[in-house]
């Protein structure tokens, strides 16, 4: 009984703070319960992640090996290696004719480091930033966990589930807004913005004051029509993008920023502390990718063939309304003649279809309990095979 004072009184200084209790993320969850199925000798087919089937450009990989086999792997500059920060500046010119001083480039760990950065880099504590739903669930939750308050604007069939500039300044009429992070390519919808939607939003939030934050994960990834970066369009802009999408580097965790010149100090001094530097190797591999594209682009029009699968063969098998799917690699059906709750529906189907999806819920806490989505990332076997288990499984589930 002497141990019950100091016990009780550890237990509670491990006691979780209230901005860690944000919600999981579902897809990883779901890997996990199919994980599970093939540790018992089941086969998946996996749709639920954004994890493309081919690995990095072969280029990538002869530079990480040369590296290895020079020896030393050490610290790098906080903001980048200078040459990779310039490939990136200059593929800015290539790709979208902008020029950009490479002196705004900050390299980061994958996106999700990027978006770390500018939210401390940009926002206080209870500074409302505005997201849309459906969207990426880890805007919200950073957001949360850095004690900021995500605001959801629902999008609209109509607006082809795009914010626009009137959505953006109603909601900042209710309450004002600091902030506005918008994604073209969308995850999980695959719509895109066409330079005079993009241009008309961006000029919304800056005639309001509302930082803008774009998201530029999936470019490279259009089908609809060339994506527009917003650094083309503004320099007050804060740009992130990867490459774990279009280049197949997703665990390599490296990604970038373009930020304002007043904003690359600040994200210098973060980027110091949270992380000394990003991997060195990576950053290697990262600047000899560029020189991968017709290998990567090869890889791309395995999606388009994927996604012309899935539009084809989803209707057929019941799943016949579904969200744009401009570009990325994503399709967002909506299940709900079949299921009212797109969670139950995707662990059944996970179950007795063996075709691993992400419920909607994940995406939007608001609607998503009538979708799923789909990522068509994958080999068209692996498509063409989940078209057909979906399709027998429908025709005989009862919910």
């Amino acid at each position: 009984m002497a141990n019950v004072k100091p016990l009780a009184a550890a237990a509670s200084l491990l006691t979780p703070s209230a901005r860690s209790d944000v919600p999981p993320f579902m897809v990883m969850d779901v890997m996990a319960a199919a994980a599970r199925i093939e540790a018992s000798g089941g086969h998946v087919v996996h749709m639920e992640v954004g994890q493309p089937a081919a690995s990095a450009p072969t280029c990538a990989l002869a530079a990480a090996h040369a590296a290895i086999d020079a020896g030393r792997i050490d610290y790098t500059s906080a903001l980048g290696i200078p040459s990779l920060r310039a490939r990136i500046a200059r593929h800015y010119h290539e790709t979208y004719g902008c020029a950009l001083d490479p002196e705004r480039i900050v390299v980061t760990t994958g996106s999700s480091g990027g978006f770390i950065l500018a939210f401390l880099a940009l926002f206080e504590p209870g500074d409302r930033v505005a997201v849309t739903v459906p969207g990426y669930p880890p805007y919200r939750h950073v957001l949360t966990a850095l004690g900021c308050e995500p605001v959801l604007i629902e999008t609209r069939s109509e607006d082809r589930h795009a914010l626009t500039g009137e959505m953006l300044l109603a909601a900042h009429r209710r309450a004002p807004l600091k902030g506005v992070l918008v994604a073209s390519p969308a995850n999980p919808t695959g719509t895109m913005m066409s330079s005079e939607a993009l241009s008309s939003l961006m000029a919304a939030a800056d005639g309001a004051g509302i930082r803008f934050i774009s998201d530029e994960i999936y470019h490279g990834l259009d089908y609809a029509f060339p994506a527009v970066t917003a650094a083309a369009l503004s320099q007050d802009a804060v740009v992130i993008n990867s490459f774990s999408k279009y280049f197949c580097m997703t665990g390599w965790r490296v990604g970038w920023m373009v930020v304002p010149d007043r904003l690359v100090r600040p994200i210098e001094r973060l980027q110091q502390n949270l992380a000394i530097s990003v991997p060195t190797l990576s950053q290697i591999a990262a600047e000899a990718a560029f020189e991968g594209r017709t290998e990567m682009d090869a890889v791309r029009h395995g999606y388009q063939e994927n996604r012309q699968i899935l539009i084809e063969g989803l209707p057929k098998a019941g799943l016949d309304r579904f969200l744009p799917a401009d570009g990325a690699f994503y399709l967002y059906a909506d299940v709900s003649r079949f299921c009212a709750d797109s969670f139950v529906f995707a662990s059944r189907m996970l179950e007795e279809a063996h075709v691993a999806a992400t419920p909607g819920v994940d995406f939007d806490p608001i609607h998503g309990r009538a979708f799923v989505r789909f990522s068509y990332a994958r080999s068209t076997e692996d498509m063409r095979t989940a078209v057909a288990r979906i399709g027998r499984w429908l025709a005989t589930a009862t919910f």
